[in-house]
């Protein structure tokens, strides 16, 4: 087994414990209450034994604009059913547009081809043209917003319009193929469409013209489409139903915002399920929860201050795309990039990060992993005194991932790899700026989130010993519902049918003694030979720190009354999957993990298949290995990496 790390990666500092967010709100529940926490583990058990007084204090610290109202919550022995702040009000918007100055409010980079920014001041002006555009167009409260968009501000503005309103957001981004989008929206009948002219990746051109146009045909609910242009295509003018972003803003002069002040759960954004095992769920989230849960993990788990800049790379159809740009109800500059992260090479994004002044650094496992394997080492080139935190999610970042970031990014950083998903549209576990880094192990569990690790029988476990990521107490932003589930019996279903009334995640993970998780993988992917469960990532863990091996996928087959875990991988150019190469691969798995983790097949494809967020698809390879349906390939970025998994010779 590999080595247990006693010893951190890393330990903030005094002055930054003491200037951090968290110890002022540990101060200040201490004097309000005549109480004595010193710990983050002191402020967690208060904030899941005092969750009314938790929240409330969240409420206040962070200056939330609108109406608290005298009750916190009610039926807080009810998941699904809890309701919080049930008296409350107010805006979504109206909270991320409290600043008015010439200070930069958004900067963006669409590869090199395109700059735009945005002072305080034009991004509040520019928001309010678009919501008299869409009340004049006849968007009211209720009423779905969609957008087919890039990272890029028009996007955020459009979004910020809409639930001004109380208009209901959701969008995907433009990589989407028609049939992924028709999938999503097709459910939630948008009334107004905002869609790009086309995008860049990787230095070329790619034109959205035949993709919109279908998708506008197919989407019988639109009464307008509105088009920002990107890469300049007038093409796209000819679509039927479309207006260009400037003729639709144009007959109107910034005012002040009529921000409509709704109930806490009031729904502000539908997301979508990757959607690998059937249609998309359209999971619904409202705008108190949202915000008060992102303000909560911006402010406290990041230490986002104001005036610091935030930057995720993202897509619009991932929820950090949701969570970056609620940074700006903590009055902190967002940096968007759209495009390739190698684009014009491997080092573009800390070359923004050095040009910028870049705060906090968020990004995926994998990208960290392709960094590894490009033997790129930015703390070499670029200036990175800004950067204070990074923070890695989408998968499971290897204990290699942990040691390059501190190796050959930063080694004054706070690490923070980040766990929960779109469900949740926020994490269950994630970091604090105050505790330690330990290799492999996300910091510590959110405040609030009342998280234990339970087993098959809903018995907790041990800390040391594996199980299913469970909540057992409700939290602002679980979801409203799912759309068009009007008695809740799928949102039910997702998420309470395992063990009633308690939230189960679907993670297979490790609460360590220090408090921190470990993450295993998905449990319904997790592998059972001879009925000793495995988690994927930990076979991950171990091929992938091989040079030869690039990338993997782990499914278990169905094999003569048991389960044979076979391994596919993705070689590095100009290598070979030798008897010699399989040898390594399977001493390497075996003297760090079990023998029981040693692949009984290991096989060669070309590429692994994964959804347009960047997570392997366990679950469709294990589908098309037995011969079963994939039912939703539109929601994968590269559905034709499936073939190489195909009518396998050597499975049969």
């Amino acid at each position: 087994m590999e080595n247990i790390v006693s010893e951190p990666l890393w330990r903030p500092s005094e002055a930054r414990i003491e200037n951090a967010n968290i110890t002022k709100l540990i101060r200040l529940i201490n004097q309000k209450n005549n109480l004595s926490m010193q710990s983050y583990a002191d402020l967690h058990e208060y904030s899941v034994t005092q969750p009314q007084a938790f929240w409330s204090e969240i409420w206040d610290f962070s200056n939330v604009i609108g109406e608290k109202g005298d009750q916190v919550l009610i039926d807080a022995d009810k998941m699904p059913g809890a309701k919080w702040f049930p008296q409350a009000s107010l805006n979504y918007a109206e909270n991320l547009l409290r600043l008015r100055n010439n200070d930069a409010a958004i900067i963006f980079r669409g590869e090199d081809k395109v700059k735009l920014n945005y002072s305080w001041n034009a991004l509040y002006e520019t928001v309010s043209r678009c919501a008299q555009a869409l009340r004049a167009a006849g968007v009211s409260k209720g009423d779905r917003v969609a957008a087919y968009m890039p990272n890029m501000p028009q996007t955020i503005i459009f979004m910020l319009a809409a639930s001004s309103i109380g208009a209901v957001w959701s969008s995907c981004s433009p990589d989407f193929g028609v049939q992924g989008v028709v999938d999503r929206f097709g459910q939630i009948e948008p009334k107004i469409l905002l869609a790009v002219d086309g995008y860049f990746y990787n230095g070329k051109r790619f034109s959205t013209h035949d993709k919109l146009a279908e998708i506008v045909k197919r989407l019988p609910s639109l009464e307008k489409t509105v088009v920002a242009s990107y890469i300049d295509d007038a093409t796209t003018m000819e679509i039927e139903g479309t207006v260009c972003w400037d003729d639709f803003i144009e007959p109107f002069t910034a005012i002040e915002i009529e921000f409509e002040r709704l109930p806490f759960d009031h729904p502000l954004f539908i997301m979508f399920s990757s959607g690998t095992t059937g249609a998309p769920k359209c999971i619904v989230h409202s705008a108190g929860g949202t915000l008060l849960q992102h303000l909560k993990e911006h402010q406290l788990q990041t230490d986002l201050k104001p005036g610091e800049r935030l930057f995720y790379f993202t897509t619009c159809g991932w929820m950090m795309w949701n969570w970056l740009v609620t940074g700006l109800a903590s009055e902190a500059t967002l940096l968007l990039f759209d495009g390739s992260p190698f684009y014009p090479s491997g080092e573009a994004l800390f070359e923004f990060a050095q040009a910028q002044q870049m705060s906090v650094f968020g990004t995926s496992a994998k990208y960290i992993d392709a960094l590894i394997k490009h033997k790129i080492e930015p703390g070499k080139n670029y200036n990175l005194d800004s950067l204070k935190a990074l923070l890695s999610t989408g998968s499971p970042l290897s204990p290699q991932g942990f040691r390059y970031v501190y190796e050959k990014i930063k080694a004054d950083i706070c690490l923070s790899s980040i766990s929960g998903g779109t469900d949740i549209i926020s994490c269950f576990a994630l970091g604090a700026p105050t505790l330690p880094v330990y290799q492999g192990e996300l910091q510590c569990i959110g405040l609030g989130m009342n998280v234990k690790v339970l087993d098959d029988e809903g018995k907790e476990c041990p800390r040391g010993e594996k199980g299913e990521l469970s909540c057992v107490s409700p939290f602002p932003s679980m979801p409203i519902g799912f759309w068009n589930d009007e008695a809740g019996q799928k949102y039910h279903d997702a998420y309470f049918a395992k063990i009633e009334n308690v939230w189960c995640h679907g993670d297979y993970v490790e609460m360590t003694q220090r408090g921190g998780m470990i993450i295993y993988g998905r449990s319904d992917a997790v592998l059972n030979p001879g009925g000793v469960r495995i988690g994927t990532a930990e076979i991950y863990r171990q091929v992938e720190k091989l040079d030869e091996i690039i990338e993997s996928i782990v499914i278990g087959q169905r094999w003569n009354n048991d389960v044979r875990v076979v391994l596919f991988v993705k070689l590095r150019e100009g290598v070979e999957l030798t008897d010699e190469l399989k040898v390594k691969i399977r001493s390497t798995i075996k003297q760090n993990t079990t023998p029981r983790h040693v692949p009984g097949k290991i096989l060669e494809v070309d590429d692994i298949p994964r959804t347009k967020s960047g997570k392997i698809v366990e679950l469709a390879v294990r589908n098309v290995v037995h011969g079963e349906p994939v039912k939703n390939k539109e929601a994968l970025a590269n559905p034709e990496a499936l073939e190489y998994f195909t009518n396998r010779t050597e499975l049969a």
